[in-house]
């Protein structure tokens, strides 16, 4: 497509062609065995997706020894609740913006620092408010660091595992939950008093730290250098992922001098792309497609999941004459146990989303969210109510959890990296994430408003019709692709392209 084989600007509205050194340095990155580097690289850059598991299990643990320790009122506990997932929205479009021009790298430190900060001072505060606004920090941190993360293994990993390694970044979530689970279970043991909330948030000081420091030997995405012209940095990076002739590189790199790789559906301008690119014809079905079943997806994921403790206590399912550390870690367990299906869910989507596309399994994953919310509002309204029905309930969550997983929670991270240009990728993952996480904080604040006015019956049923238009959305916006690399992905036409390919050479895995 287009790319600039003389000058770093070219005037604008022009178009040029691929520089053949650019095409073949994305040739290798794309077809390269998977190496050690790629699973560090992977283990690194998920760290932002395991501490937002984490994050939001503490705090949801955190809430009800909040609420007596602190003394939080109704309106607190609903502020502290939208806190982290608001945060996020401003921290995602800060953080995809920051990714595009200062490059990946950069965000992943700064955000692991923002995140090591905001925690430590959630750990040491006495103050209602001061934790609130920390907990806002701590989200601004974590919505920073899922544009640059997903931005960096679409343009890092090799063609045939994107799908695999994306899908494995996003299922970190549930193994934050998990490992959440597992910690809290632990300190409620050694530190059974209303104040272990603050060792809570003391861990996820802990890994920011840690995932920081680990970062700082991070490479740069070479598809990122390229698209700022800078080649030579770029063939130094890409040695780092790709076994190659270093000679042969450097010749390269001498041959392309600071020609910059642009790749995109509009020509490109002397001036960086900003959001209104977004909005252009030639994206605006990508960006609907990016953001509106995020936006659904999200509203049902963090409102049920952040508040599965507080549904199943209103659901009775556990006893609810247990003192409050006894019945945080009884919580803790049921929690757990549900979040468990979360990770199953993602492991069959691991095999699923590269099998069978992005948009089929996000299809499929709305239809069975949809349905184990019937299944849960079903369970309310049987005769006996939910505590002769705990079969059922426990039915709904997994059907919700597994489809979730096994569909748009992999799928909604992965399309906004694959469907922009490399300058602009960042940019509209950043975009789409801050969408999605304002469904998150309407469904983290909504939620109990709607428990509290109408009941447990109407939350279910409010969640099962946001996953019903969810998958409404995803068919109406949804494109077809087949086996396409990320420069493919930025052809006029992107159906006749797939169809081409499709005819080329079947046996290629589905992309979307």
């Amino acid at each position: 497509m287009d790319a600039s084989p003389q000058a770093a600007s070219p005037p604008p509205g022009s178009i040029v062609s691929i520089h053949p050194d650019h095409a073949r340095m994305t040739a290798m990155l794309d077809t390269a065995p998977l190496r050690l580097q790629h699973g560090v690289a992977w283990a690194l850059v998920s760290g932002g997706t395991l501490i937002d598991g984490l994050s939001v299990f503490m705090l949801g643990m955190a809430i009800p020894l909040l609420s007596r320790d602190l003394g939080l009122s109704a309106l607190q506990t609903g502020l502290l609740g939208a806190a982290l997932v608001a945060g996020a929205i401003g921290g995602a479009i800060l953080g995809g913006r920051l990714g595009d021009r200062l490059g990946r790298k950069p965000v992943f430190l700064l955000d692991m620092a923002v995140l090591a900060a905001a925690a430590g001072f959630s750990a040491l505060t006495w103050n209602a408010w001061g934790l609130i606004a920390a907990q806002l920090v701590v989200g601004v941190g974590i919505g920073m660091d899922f544009p640059v993360s997903g931005s960096y293994l679409a343009e890092c990993m090799p063609h045939r595992s994107r799908g695999k390694m994306m899908v494995a970044a996003i299922a970190c979530q549930s193994v934050g939950l998990l490992l959440a689970a597992l910690l809290a279970m632990a300190l409620l043991h050694l530190a059974p008093d209303p104040g272990v909330w603050r060792w809570f948030f003391a861990t996820e000081l802990l890994a920011a730290v840690m995932f920081l420091l680990g970062r700082l030997n991070l490479p740069e995405s070479p598809r990122w250098l390229m698209g700022k012209g800078r080649n030579r940095e770029a063939v130094h990076m890409l040695e780092r992922f790709v076994p190659s002739d270093r000679r042969e590189l450097e010749r390269m790199a001498a041959r392309l001098g600071n020609t910059v790789h642009y790749v995109a559906r509009l020509p490109q301008s002397s001036k960086p792309p900003g959001y209104a690119m977004l909005f252009r014809r030639a994206y605006l079905r990508s960006t609907l497609l990016s953001t509106v079943p995020w936006l659904l997806m999200d509203i049902a994921t963090y409102g049920v999941g952040l508040f599965t403790t507080v549904l199943l206590a209103e659901m009775h399912v556990e006893q609810a004459h247990l003192a409050p550390i006894p019945q945080a870690a009884v919580l803790a367990r049921g929690t757990g146990l549900i979040d468990l299906f979360l990770l199953v869910g993602f492991a069959l989507g691991f095999w699923a989303v590269s099998r069978f596309g992005r948009i089929r399994m996000q299809l499929i994953g709305f239809a069975g969210m949809t349905l184990g919310m019937a299944v849960l509002w079903l369970s309310t309204v049987l005769n006996g109510g939910t505590g002769q029905h705990v079969p059922l309930v426990f039915a709904g969550f997994v059907l919700f959890n597994l489809s979730m997983n096994m569909g748009p929670n992999s799928t909604t991270y992965i399309l906004p990296t694959e469907l922009y240009p490399t300058q602009l990728r960042a940019t509209g993952a950043g975009f789409a994430a801050s969408v999605a996480k304002v469904g998150a904080t309407l469904g983290v604040f909504g939620l109990p408003l709607v428990k509290s006015a109408l009941g447990v019956p109407a939350v279910l049923a409010l969640m099962a019709a946001i996953s019903l238009l969810g998958l409404l959305a995803t068919w109406a916006f949804g494109m077809y692709g087949h086996g396409l690399t990320l420069e493919e992905h930025q052809t006029e036409s992107l159906t006749s392209q797939a169809r081409r390919l499709q005819a080329a050479s079947p046996s290629l895995s589905s992309d979307q």
